[in-house]
């Protein structure tokens, strides 16, 4: 889905990481970092900085002396919150046992596609998609197969058609994500039911990516607080792993937190590779993982009213008439169609360059995204307003 690097082969590495891709987001970011008066719109994170509370339950851990080896499962005191955190959110019993603590949402992703897929096997991406799924992919040996989502003036939706047409004896896996980075994206549940039957039907494994489940915006699919889950249609039997992770809900991205949720039967499995990978999560971070879940709902309530307000204000670009955005239904990105564009990192370049504003290149997406911009409005409405209006400003020129 990106170029891969360029090594010379006299060094004779294995291929999966010869190929692993390069992020189009990283190139942008690394390029216009330092500018001063950048306003970074780039990356999926928020402009606060972890809560207080969190970080002072990693201090008192670190000042009790929890600087030794730990639990490879998590320890039992944040596993317990994470189901009772379950339990609130979706209104039913949680087994601790299904939690696996990991050092961030990346290692549980590239754990769920170790147990998954290998060489020679295939893993269905709906596309644009965070790059990420195809790099772990990738690194696994497996190969990501991108499948282009419709869009309408609504906005993006599954194709299961093509999803069914893509499917080869080689196929594995199916990856869903959402509410999905970057389109904001939110499935119904008739979409989960539809994409669980196709797995079904073919034995696929499903990999789930909810982490933006709290950031939902369209009243229609909002249950409770939160958006639909697998969790709400799946039967005990399915073959579905949850992939998770502190770093969107609070303000935790830097601290590398998250979790795995999957069967108990699975437990010593990802146990034994939790050893390989990092052998364990330190405790002091986990530590500040529980103080996240039992006293962070407030923060996390102001993040998405902070993320709502951003939506609103960056609807407006759709008034310079040079932008087509359907209201992103959930997560806390707009995903720009700039009419005109031949080159999304060409434009995000130059916006750095001439309004200094950092977005996201569609293009770091897959192909499916070319032409894109993403844009992260988590963030005090101010900025977001000035970007607004630079971005607005400089398009004409841009797009000419």
């Amino acid at each position: 889905m990106n170029a891969s690097v360029s090594i010379p082969s006299v060094l004779n590495l294995r291929p999966e990481a010869e190929q692993a891709p390069t992020s189009g987001i990283v190139d942008v970011f690394s390029y216009g970092r330092l500018k001063p008066g950048i306003i970074p719109l780039w990356v999926g994170e928020g402009d606060l900085p972890t809560p207080s509370f969190i970080c002072e339950a990693a201090a008192q851990s670190l000042a009790k002396g929890e600087t030794f080896y730990t639990y490879q499962r998590g320890i039992p005191e944040l596993r317990q919150a994470i189901a009772r955190y379950h339990e609130q959110v979706y209104r039913k019993a949680f087994d601790p046992e299904r939690f696996f603590v990991t050092s961030g949402g990346m290692p549980a992703m590239q754990l769920a596609f170790r147990m998954l897929a290998g060489n020679g096997d295939e893993v269905l991406i709906p596309t644009p998609a965070w790059p990420n799924f195809a790099g772990a992919i990738t690194i696994a040996g497996a190969r990501p197969v991108p499948v282009p989502m419709t869009i309408d003036d609504k906005g993006f939706h599954l194709d299961f058609e093509r999803l069914e047409k893509a499917i080869t004896p080689r196929t594995r896996v199916l990856v869903i994500n959402s509410p999905s980075n970057p389109t904001g994206w939110v499935a119904s549940h008739a979409d989960l039911r539809t994409a669980l039957d196709l797995a079904r039907r073919h034995g696929l494994w499903i990999v789930a990516d909810e982490i933006y489940s709290r950031f939902i915006h369209d009243p229609a699919l909002t249950i409770d607080g939160r958006t639909p889950s697998f969790r709400d249609v799946m039967e005990p039997e399915d073959k579905i792993l949850f992939v998770q992770t502190f770093s969107k809900n609070w303000a935790m991205t830097g601290w590398r937190l998250g979790w795995l949720e999957a069967s108990p039967a699975l437990g010593q499995v990802i146990e034994n590779l939790v050893q390989y990978q990092t052998s364990g999560t330190p405790v002091f971070v986990q530590r500040a993982g529980v103080a996240a879940i039992e006293q962070g709902e407030s923060f996390l309530a102001d993040q998405i009213v902070r993320a709502r307000q951003g939506r609103e204000i960056v609807g407006r670009l759709s008034e310079t008439g040079l932008v087509e955005l359907p209201p992103p239904s959930g997560a806390f990105y707009a995903f720009l169609k700039i009419k005109g564009a031949t080159s999304s990192k060409d434009i995000a370049f130059r916006l750095i360059d001439e309004a200094n504003v950092g977005l996201a290149p569609g293009s770091a997406f897959g192909e499916a995204g070319e032409g894109y911009l993403r844009l992260c409005y988590l963030r005090k409405p101010e900025d977001v307003e000035e970007a607004v209006r630079r971005i607005s400003e400089a398009l004409p020129r841009l797009v000419a």
